[in-house]
């Protein structure tokens, strides 16, 4: 639970807290009075954490990182999303992904590179509806001819290489890397979801790869797929639960706060039930989380687990902002109102890395079909 934590852990936690007070608040409100571009202060966070010794806690220590495991991971940014900054995605550095272990020449031609933040990398995952099969590569020699289409390339559009999940013919699913200067490789559009992130359509027609550039072998695409998606649920996850715990402050202020009427609208029975409905399933929401990491820490499957933890909590999210719009009043649904803007952004959430009833139908058949899961 989140109240017994190693003293390391708690160290930590502490370190956060006064990183968000001395770094983050002032530059959100650097932000806000437009003395700072968001590249300019993205930067200036990323230093700054360097220096504090949290950007690389997502990284390898073979490359100089502190591989940090779940539990602190989930410390950390529970921490700092209860700031709810809008440059809190700039304190930790780029992780390996798919790309962790990988030998040579991947190692020297692209995890360095992104470890270092020289190179960015995206995710190519999901085909659009209308795609007629998924990505395919067909063998041919010492090369891979890929076709097909990728949609929802979270900043496909600004990457220097994608990692794409195609089946290889006849030996199925894999991962690859693929610049993005290779021919064949083109972007149909780019667009922008409700939440402000940025996203690209790829289509690859007969793109030439080396078979050097396959993550691991065809047929094991799809689990280090899943290893990736699983971590990032889980990082949801912390988000979310940080971010509850932002919402409510500022509901408990509110509703403490003078009133109209005459008195605080905390007074009121109504009012009082609905809050505290937000604070049960916050208090749940963060319980299953830390409970979920420390199982991750142990070395246990949590699959299941990390669905239930991003299913709940950002559901549970979506409503606690919902209803602090509600008890807030018109004024919460102001543009640049923070609110607003994450009532935007959380939305998001339940579509990502995972639609959350198709996440619950995978938790129910690693139930019912593969035996995995604890309560």
């Amino acid at each position: 639970m989140p109240e017994s934590l190693q003293p390391e852990l708690i160290e930590l936690r502490d370190a956060m807290e006064r990183f968000a007070c001395d770094v983050l608040k002032p530059m959100a409100q650097s932000l806000a009075d437009g003395t700072l571009t968001p590249g300019d202060a993205c930067a200036q966070v990323r230093e700054a954490s360097k220096t504090a010794g949290f950007f690389t806690m997502t990284q390898p220590a073979a490359f100089g990182g502190s591989e940090a495991g779940q539990l602190a991971l989930t410390v950390a940014r529970d921490t700092l999303a209860a700031y709810n900054s809008p440059v809190s995605s700039a304190v930790f550095g780029p992780g390996p992904g798919v790309l962790a272990g990988v030998d040579e020449p991947l190692r020297s031609s692209h995890l360095e590179p992104l470890l270092r933040g020289e190179k960015r990398a995206a995710f190519a995952f999901t085909e659009p509806d209308d795609a007629p099969h998924p990505t395919q590569g067909v063998i041919d020699g010492d090369f891979l001819i890929i076709n097909g289409q990728k949609s929802y390339v979270t900043g496909g559009a600004n990457a220097d290489f994608i990692n794409v999940l195609v089946t290889v013919v006849d030996q199925g699913p894999a991962m690859l890397v693929l610049d993005r200067d290779t021919p064949g490789v083109s972007i149909e559009r780019t667009f922008e979801s409700l939440d402000g992130s940025h996203h690209a359509a790829f289509r690859f027609v007969d793109a030439k790869v080396p078979c050097a550039r396959l993550i691991g072998k065809p047929g094991e695409g799809l689990p280090r797929a899943m290893r990736q998606i699983g971590d990032t649920r889980l990082a949801i996850a912390a988000g979310a639960v940080g971010q509850m715990r932002w919402v409510l402050d500022l509901l408990t202020e509110h509703l403490s706060a003078a009133h109209a009427s005459g008195e605080p609208l905390g007074n009121r029975e109504g009012v009082r039930l609905r809050y505290a409905d937000l604070r049960i399933k916050a208090y749940a929401a963060r319980s299953m989380l830390y409970r979920t990491a420390r199982l991750a820490d142990s070395g246990a499957n949590i699959v299941n687990e990390g669905i239930a933890c991003k299913v709940f909590s950002t559901e549970a999210l979506g409503e606690i902002v919902d209803t602090g719009i509600q008890l807030v009043g018109g004024k919460a649904l102001t543009v640049g109102h923070p609110l607003e803007r994450l009532y935007r952004e959380v939305r998001a959430l339940r579509l990502a890395e995972g639609a959350s009833d198709v996440l619950r139908l995978n938790l129910a058949r690693g139930r019912l079909e593969l035996g995995k899961g604890t309560l």
